[in-house]
């Protein structure tokens, strides 16, 4: 009986482990399996969520490459994909508009100012140089526009080209290809629209034919080519900006008169002041108006630049006894400049130290003239030094033929050749400048307004220019044509009316217009003051190197491998140069 009972417990008790572990045994095991599908459930959303975020990711950084840049106005590149794509264009941009809307702001408001701050320039600006200046943006505007688009119809077809898989050789990808190479072979080195072929023309309809389908094959590439063309329009904005405050500090610089200069014409001036009167005369002046000498004129404020000029001529002249240096200055570096001669003499030359001042015929003619001047043309070219070369038979009566020399040359070989010279009854002889592709060319209606009915009438466009900086003038032929009353006809047109553009060249080249012989180019090189790339060999086959420009040899921004032709001929030993630190 006890045996049964034991027996009765032991199962009643099994029965209740049986009904109470069960079901939990049963609820983990159905627990376990729904946590395992539910981990790969939310690990596969974890993939997705993941590639979601790298997706916007990706987009968000395309995005802040290009929020705040300011997009081209498409004018000239014309995208035949926008109509394809007008809604996911709007989009983009006004993704592109929410975040640097104040920077935007900034730069509209600046590109206004500068806007307003350009009008009231030009409308303060002469009407001479506003016109030449809306000539000139109005004959080249239109010259480069087809290389341009064709140029950017290539940089889109490779971006098109960068889409495709790596190694395809689909025909789409052989197609693109081939247009991009026939584009590029018909364009070669073509910078303006004037030399484009017609085989060029078409095969830049090929281009747009194989840019349409680009578009469908890849409808979301056309915004991506679109951003990377925003993105190059505002590099090149602030290429253009940087080289616009290159060019203004250049000119600066170039204006700005070098402390050691400034040093020496003081020290050379108190010198002067301290000699007695008999002391100050140069010697040989009865010699000056002799017409059997060889006479040599530089106008010039600069000291240093003008003993340079006469150094490197009398150093390699054959016969440096019969050359006369005529130099004209103004009257504050009239006493520096006597100085310097005084101490150091050009060997057995003779020299002439003038002031500008000094001609009394020259003083109610040319005060008139400057009112005339101040009119039509900008102030930094009406210097009288600048203008007075228009004035050569009145300065020297007597003297029939003279070599007229800019203060920035450097003379290499013997000029007085030059005055045996036939310049076949013409007044001037120079060096033209009508070779097309080099730097140095110059076009007359560059500088001169052929829209004017007079000048029209007068003067072919197509005439070739020349240079100033080394001219032999045939002063008795120039007075009998009477050129100085031409040049004074045509100053008095330009206050009346917008002729030339600023300087002392233009009217030049309508003063001797038909009056002009061309000289071997050997005689007179240009370039040496703005372009690196003039040819050693070039340079010393030349008899004289113009260091035209503003990068003279004087300033630390002259071009430093064409400075030694100039220093070889200044006297660095010279206490004065020294005292004042001017230095090789």
């Amino acid at each position: 009986m006890r045996l049964l009972r034991r027996c009765t417990r032991i199962f009643i008790l099994s029965l209740l482990a049986i009904s109470v572990f069960t079901p939990v045994f049963l609820l983990s095991f159905r627990l376990k399996h729904l946590n395992s599908d539910a981990s790969r459930d939310f690990v596969e959303d974890l993939s997705i969520l993941k590639h979601r975020i790298d997706a916007q990711g990706n987009s968000a950084v395309q995005q802040e490459k290009v929020e705040g840049l300011k997009g081209p106005h498409l004018v000239v590149y014309r995208d035949e994909n926008d109509r394809l794509d007008k809604a996911e264009n709007v989009n983009l941009q006004q993704n592109n508009g929410t975040t640097y809307r104040g920077e935007e702001k900034t730069q509209r408001n600046l590109s206004e100012q500068k806007v307003s701050s350009f009008r009231e320039k030009e409308k303060s600006r002469p009407k001479g140089v506003q016109h030449s200046r809306s000539i000139q943006s109005h004959s080249r505007r239109p010259l480069d526009e087809k290389v341009k688009e064709m140029k950017d119809k290539v940089i889109r077809a490779k971006a098109y080209l960068s889409f495709a898989p790596p190694g395809s050789n689909s025909h789409f990808v052989k197609e693109i290809k081939l247009r991009i190479k026939e584009l590029e072979r018909a364009m070669g080195d073509v910078t303006k629209d004037s030399s484009l072929s017609r085989r060029a023309i078409q095969k830049m309809k090929a281009m747009d034919g194989t840019l349409l389908k680009a578009g469908r094959i890849y409808p979301g590439g056309s915004a991506m080519v679109n951003t990377l063309r925003t993105m190059t329009y505002n590099a090149e904005e602030q290429l253009r900006s940087q080289r616009v405050q290159t060019s203004f500090l250049v000119q600066l610089a170039a204006r700005t008169t070098p402390k050691g200069l400034h040093c020496l014409s003081m020290r050379l001036t108190t010198e002067y002041f301290a000699l007695q009167p008999e002391e100050r005369e140069l010697p040989n002046q009865h010699k000056l108006q002799d017409p059997d000498l060889y006479h040599f004129a530089v106008f010039s404020d600069n000291v240093l630049t003008c003993s340079v000029v006469v150094n490197s001529t009398v150093s390699t002249a054959r016969d440096p006894e019969k050359i006369v240096f005529h130099i004209v200055t103004d009257s504050l570096n009239l006493p520096a400049m006597s100085m310097w001669f005084l101490m150091n003499p050009p060997g057995k030359a003779i020299v002439q130290i003038q002031s500008i001042d000094s001609f009394e015929w020259l003083s109610s003619k040319y005060k008139e003239d400057q009112q005339k001047k101040r009119k039509g043309l900008d102030p930094r070219y009406t210097s009288a030094l600048n203008h007075l070369r228009f004035y050569l038979p009145d300065i020297f009566p007597s003297v029939n033929k003279i070599v007229f020399l800019d203060h920035d040359v450097v003379v290499q070989k013997d000029l007085t050749r030059l005055f045996h010279v036939n310049i076949k009854g013409k007044v001037n002889g120079a060096v033209e400048t009508c070779v097309e592709g080099e730097p140095s060319f110059r076009r007359m209606d560059m500088f001169i307004n052929f829209t004017d009915p007079m000048v029209a009438t007068r003067f072919d466009r197509n005439t070739c220019t020349w240079a100033f900086g080394m001219n032999i003038f045939d002063l008795k032929e120039w007075r009998k044509q009477n050129l100085t009353a031409l040049y004074h006809k045509y100053l008095e047109l330009g206050s009346e009316r917008p002729l030339i553009k600023a300087g002392s060249l233009p009217i030049g080249w309508m003063t001797f217009y038909k009056y002009t012989h061309a000289l071997d180019r050997r005689w007179h090189l240009l370039g040496l003051g703005y372009d690196s790339g003039v040819a050693r060999a070039e340079i010393e086959q030349a008899a004289v190197v113009h260091y035209d420009g503003v990068m003279k040899p004087w300033l630390d921004i002259g071009i430093q491998k064409y400075k030694p032709y100039w220093k070889k001929h200044v006297s660095y030993e010279h206490p004065f140069m020294q005292q004042c630190n001017i230095q090789a």
